[in-house]
């Protein structure tokens, strides 16, 4: 009996629930910042993807 719990599936589901929590905050603290290197490239990307757009409207409406 574990915390007056005497079903060790019932304490195994807590203890695993603990350990899944433990594990994401470390997991979300190690990658924090990560991924953002590339960040100027994509808007730099969109910016071009939707003056494309644009002209391509312009063209369609005859402007």
């Amino acid at each position: 009996m574990v915390l007056g719990i005497p079903d060790p599936w019932v304490w195994s589901a807590y203890l695993l629930c603990i350990l899944v929590t433990v594990f994401c905050v470390l997991y979300g603290i190690v990658n924090w910042n990560r991924g953002g290197e590339d960040e100027e490239e994509q808007i730099m990307e969109e910016l071009q993807w939707e003056e494309e757009e644009k002209k391509m409207e312009e063209d369609e409406l005859g402007l």
